[in-house]
């Protein structure tokens, strides 16, 4: 009984009450959905423990123990061989998931994460907590057992990862080395030999190797280790070569011999294209834009892009509209590869040729003459002009797809050419309250009106703000003496202050 007396834990009262069923549900653990788990691979010659369960490792297995031997200290484990192919599958569907839906930027953690750049998106997800919350509901729900970390450097991250205290870690901007400090050595990814010589020499933890001076530290464990020692601090740079999306339409073309003339570059583009018509059509798809690089003899990169107003996987139209570019391609000492990208495409049906002959498709398609005009002076310099619900003219129209055709016009007379913004008149003679101008200057310029017609009187959109409850506009069609046809307008009705302050503009010309 002295024995049993002498126990460190608190034992419970005997005559203490019982918990409440919430409470006793609270404390009772969880049992895990599975058996002892471990997974047996082989290492070098002979068979070892490469990952285990937590219920595996309470009971004494870890990683690097000899097969055997967990054997023959758990009888009943689960047993299973490792298959590093099908992780690393896994992790590469994983990655690609991250690039559609997370960020431009992510790879394989070789072997059993992932990293994802999160610099110039983490506002997209609410920022890097929310992030990293979200991230790990989602590993949750998928099964997985994650561990997320967010540091300035990729090796920074790597070691919060998987040695950090807690299963979500933050370190905070310019504070990587204290966020590391307290880290084991084994958290730089470092070889066996380095870790090895780092117990013999005594470095136990990151803080240990900082204040030791590079030469030194290079002699004992290597140049590799101080290499992986700045990476993690941000000293040397740790480039993520991100996963690429297999998804996206590409064909590439390797030359035997540099090119460098228009003749020769246009066939390579004529050629990439056919080879790209013909996957875009096994997919049933139609390219939006294209982007075609081409690699120069001396590293660097020529890239040229073209857009199209509606999906089309049509070689001839797609290579005029490449035409427009070669210009603007440096071969410099000759291009000796092409790679053509398709980054936006979309469904493309194919054409109902009965329809067609039968004559019931009299509406001519404008895109290609769009792409045309757009290739040459800017796809924002070609657009065509809708009508919008409003009363007030420079509200009523608006900028639309120049494929698309606009709706029906109000019946009201409008100038051929609209200003953006109405422009004032000075020199303003006009009879109060109806009468149209009888001169007016515009410009430098005065104007004699030999006829005039109105006034259309505009109210203002009083729900948009308030300045606008008691605002009238009434506006005249006049023609002065050299021909010319305005539409001009005076703030006001003549009668109340509160309507306008009397004042003239030009807000139109017509034909």
């Amino acid at each position: 009984m002295r024995e049993l007396g002498r126990r460190s834990e608190a034992a419970s009262h005997p005559f203490k009450s019982e918990l409440p069923v919430a409470h006793r549900r609270a404390v009772v653990p969880q049992q895990p959905d599975h058996a002892p788990l471990a997974l047996v691979g082989k290492v070098g010659r002979r068979e070892e423990v490469v990952a285990a369960c937590t219920g595996a490792r309470a009971l004494g297995i870890h990683v690097g123990m000899a097969a055997t031997h967990a054997r023959a200290l758990v009888s009943d484990l689960d047993f299973r061989p490792a298959e590093p192919l099908a992780d690393a599958a896994l992790l590469d569907r994983l990655a690609l998931l991250a690039v559609r839906r997370w960020s431009p930027i992510a790879a394989v953690t070789p072997s059993d994460g992932l990293w994802i750049d999160l610099a110039g998106c983490d506002h997209l997800h609410g920022g890097e907590e929310s992030f990293c919350r979200r991230l790990r509901a989602f590993c949750r729900r998928a099964g997985f057992t994650a561990r997320v970390a967010v540091a300035d450097t990729p090796g920074a991250a790597y070691a919060l990862a998987r040695f950090g205290p807690s299963a979500c870690s933050r370190a905070a901007p310019g504070q990587t080395a204290q966020a590391l400090a307290a880290l084991p050595v084994a958290a730089l990814r470092l070889a066996p030999a380095a870790l090895v010589a780092a117990r013999k020499f005594g470095f136990e933890r990151i803080a240990d190797l900082l204040p030791v001076a590079r030469g030194p530290l290079a002699r004992r464990l290597g140049l590799a280790a101080i290499t992986r020692l700045d990476q993690a601090l941000g000293a040397v740079a740790e480039p993520i070569a991100p996963r690429e999306d297999a998804v996206v339409p590409r064909v590439e073309r390797r030359l035997l011999e540099p090119i460098g003339t228009a003749e020769a570059i246009e066939q390579v583009m004529a050629d990439l294209l056919g080879d790209l018509a013909l996957v875009l059509q096994a997919q049933g798809l139609g390219a939006r834009s294209l982007r075609l690089t081409g690699l120069r003899v001396d590293g660097g990169e020529q890239v040229v892009a073209i857009g199209t107003s509606r999906p089309t996987r049509e070689v001839p139209h797609l290579l005029r509209l490449f035409k427009l570019r070669i210009e603007r391609i440096d071969p410099g000492l000759g291009l000796e590869q092409f790679v053509l990208v398709a980054p936006h495409t979309e469904p493309l049906d194919a054409v109902d040729l009965g329809a067609v002959l039968a004559g019931e498709t009299r509406v001519r398609d404008c895109a290609r003459l769009v792409d045309v005009i757009a290739g040459r002076i800017g796809a924002r310099s070609v657009f065509r002009i809708a009508p919008v619900e409003s009363h007030v003219p420079e509200r009523a129209v608006t900028r639309s797809d120049p494929n698309d055709l606009p709706g029906s016009w109000p019946l009201w007379q409008r100038p051929v050419r609209l200003f953006a913004r109405p422009e004032p008149l000075s020199h303003v003679l006009a009879l109060l309250p109806d009468q149209p101008p009888r001169r007016f200057e515009w410009r430098g310029r005065s104007h004699t009106v030999v006829a005039g017609d109105g006034p259309e009187r505009i109210h203002g959109e009083w729900w948009r703000r308030d300045a606008e409850v008691w605002a009238v506009r009434d506006y005249y069609r006049v023609e002065d003496a050299g021909g010319g046809r305005y539409w001009v307008f005076r703030r006001g009705d003549g009668f109340e202050e509160d309507t306008g302050d009397l004042s003239w503009w030009i807000h139109g010309v017509f034909a």
